[in-house]
């Protein structure tokens, strides 16, 4: 059965398809007073390739859609055929779009960073304390009619201070994150990054310059050269890589090896990173080894026997489910098109949050391609 579409000023010169509902109205006063005639997907679930296919029967010069898409080289050119000119991905990610084929078609790809960091961050700081305090179990224990009195030994956990924090992936979320667990825990800090982050680095000095006047001990701050060395010596493994070649199955079952047997890893930024199936059977070798995932390798199916595992802590992608952070997702996604097919520049600078405001730049926020298509 196929989704029905909402339009919205019919008489638009533009035509845009929107995939899934989404929050606030901002977003689409942006495509309106664009001139945009928008169709949207009324269905919450995941708008089907060939529904794509009926959209693009008329002209469709712009699209905003979601990770759940697959928009590969078929339906990108079908998509230019329509007269297709910008997509943009509701997400900072984009590893469900064929960039390379976009950009072999003269199609701009955007997406929506910058406003969605702290709340991830936030995110997966919620998850690293579910998991080292059983907050899971504990509350099926409670639902369940079986807290009968209190215990001493009862989901005993672990304390997260001065213990060693390890960040893949130091990027706005991930270094958003060690700051919490720094500032937050006194916990120390190894990361690797494709390049060192001096300005993470600098905070922590500033950090322990502050610990130091007040007659406490300084954290400790430390760049790993590989990820097996940050695996081995740390507490808490915190995955925010970008999902590529070159990370997919970055976990695997010979690192998940060289993790302490009692270690946390957390992953809230793509599924794919992690070979599922293999922290499955490290997790029931390893029953103090525990998991906390926002993404799934197959999402939303999840590798056999992850569900029943006590030790690990599941929820459904939610990284960036808060209001303001949703709807700040809409009005980037909403600029990039809208600015496209007006006729404006590409936005030269890195703050997104001036594209909240009421007079926001008359710019497209974030074109993932922009330079290789002359913008």
């Amino acid at each position: 059965m196929q989704n029905s579409w909402q339009v919205h000023n019919p008489e638009g010169s533009h035509h845009i398809i929107v995939t899934r509902p989404l929050l606030g109205d901002r977003w689409l006063k942006i495509l309106t007073n664009a001139h945009c005639r928008v169709d949207v997907c009324t269905s919450k679930e995941p708008v089907s390739t060939q529904e794509l296919f009926d959209a693009m029967n008329r002209r469709c010069e712009g699209a905003m859609g979601q990770l759940t898409e697959l928009w590969d080289k078929e339906l990108l050119t079908r998509f230019k055929a329509a007269g297709g000119m910008v997509y943009s991905n509701v997400a900072v990610g984009y590893n469900n779009v064929d960039v390379a084929a976009a950009t072999s078609l003269g199609i701009l790809v955007g997406n929506t960073p910058g406003v969605l960091t702290d709340a991830t961050a936030e995110l997966t700081l919620a998850l690293t304390l579910a998991v080292s305090r059983h907050i899971a179990e504990a509350d099926a224990y409670v639902r369940e009619g079986k807290f009968k009195s209190w215990q001493s030994t009862l989901f005993l956990g672990d304390n997260l201070r001065r213990k060693t924090i390890g960040i893949i992936g130091a990027g706005r979320i991930g270094s958003t994150f060690a700051r919490m667990m720094i500032e937050g825990h006194r916990m120390n800090l190894i990361y690797h990054n494709p390049h060192r982050n001096k300005q993470l680095e600098g905070v922590v000095g500033a950090f322990n310059d502050f610990l130091r006047k007040v007659g406490e001990v300084p954290v400790q701050c430390r760049y790993a050269n590989t990820i097996d060395e940050l695996l081995q010596e740390s507490d808490i493994v915190s995955l925010h890589p970008p999902l590529n070649e070159s990370t997919h199955h970055l976990i695997d079952s010979r690192r998940l090896n060289l993790m302490k047997r009692n270690a946390i890893l957390i992953n809230v930024s793509r599924g794919p990173v992690i070979d599922e199936r293999a922290l499955v059977e490290h997790c029931l070798k390893y029953p103090d080894f525990r998991a906390g995932l926002d993404v799934f390798e197959h999402e939303p199916k999840l590798a056999a026997g992850l569900k029943e595992l006590t030790n690990v802590v599941l929820l459904p992608h939610i990284g960036s489910a808060t209001h303001w952070t949703r709807e700040a997702m809409s009005t980037i996604a909403a600029c990039n098109v809208a600015a496209i097919v007006s006729g404006y520049p590409v936005w030269k600078g890195k703050d997104m949050l001036v594209f909240l405001n009421d007079d926001a730049p008359h710019a497209a926020p974030s074109i993932v391609n922009a330079a290789e298509l002359g913008f």
